[in-house]
């Protein structure tokens, strides 16, 4: 198993657990990582996830990169299939996810990993923690959804440089463009992410993925759209017990 499952209350903790590999992503692990986000979607007791990697030198290196070379080696047809459509599927996959998806980077987040990075609503990174583009050493652009996300992020400058240049930011750099959320001692990653959770499963399910779903799906729209992308999710929440529970709690109510 590439992908490891842990259950604390109401968080699942996804652990990439190729430490040998630097946690690269090949193509078994990346499908585990997409079984293992449908298992905790369909698990009614699972709230919030964290996906992270073993161990404390990487979060993920990126692609494997044997596994990117054969796939390339067979043509554009087999590239496009094994390495675009996959890798969009999975970072799709985090930033449409229902639940919240916190990013714990416990190391180097290169290409692909910094990609989930981006994908993911929120993340928390160690102080050693590094993130890169360096897809262009190898001859070509971010194949994971990274030329897309990243800019729409940190902005177009700030983005480009990383992506021409290929060279790494340090923890502290990727917070200052809004990268990660937040940065804190390696030590202390876990219980930061599980607090971040935790402030956020204490509100209604429905509204927690309510706010997701608005955000995500409104954020790129011309702002008269996104505002009608709002409207229905608030129109969607307001018969729930969440709203309910809410306001009678707010107005004291029994």
């Amino acid at each position: 198993m590439t992908v490891h499952a842990d259950q604390d209350d109401l968080l699942v903790t996804l652990t990439i657990d190729r430490e040998h590999k630097l946690n690269a992503l090949d193509y078994p692990t990346i499908d585990a990582l997409l079984a293992a986000l449908d298992r905790a979607e369909a698990d009614d007791s699972v709230r919030a996830v964290v996906v992270t990697g073993a161990g404390g030198r990487a979060f993920s290196a990126g692609a494997d990169i044997p596994s990117l070379a054969r796939s390339i080696e067979g043509g554009t047809e087999r590239a496009l299939r094994d390495i675009v459509r996959r890798g969009h599927a999975l970072t799709r996959r985090i930033e449409e996810f229902p639940k919240p998806v916190i990013v714990a980077v416990n190391g180097l987040a290169y290409g692909g990993g910094c990609e989930i990075v981006e994908a993911a609503p929120l993340a928390i990174a160690a102080e050693h923690a590094a993130f890169a583009k360096p897809e262009i050493t190898l001859g070509f652009p971010p194949p994971f959804g990274g030329s897309q996300r990243l800019p729409r992020h940190v902005g177009r400058k700030r983005a480009l440089e990383m992506i021409l240049t290929g060279d790494p930011i340090p923890a502290a750099r990727a917070a200052e463009i809004g990268l990660v959320n937040a940065v804190v001692p390696a030590g202390e990653l876990p219980a930061a992410a599980r607090d971040l959770a935790a402030r956020i499963v204490r509100h209604a399910p429905t509204a927690v993925a309510a706010c997701l779903r608005a955000v995500t799906r409104g954020i790129n729209l011309p702002i008269e759209e996104g505002l009608a992308v709002e409207a229905a999710w608030f129109g969607a929440v307001v018969p729930t017990d969440g709203v309910r529970d809410g306001l009678r709690r707010f107005l004291g109510r029994p």
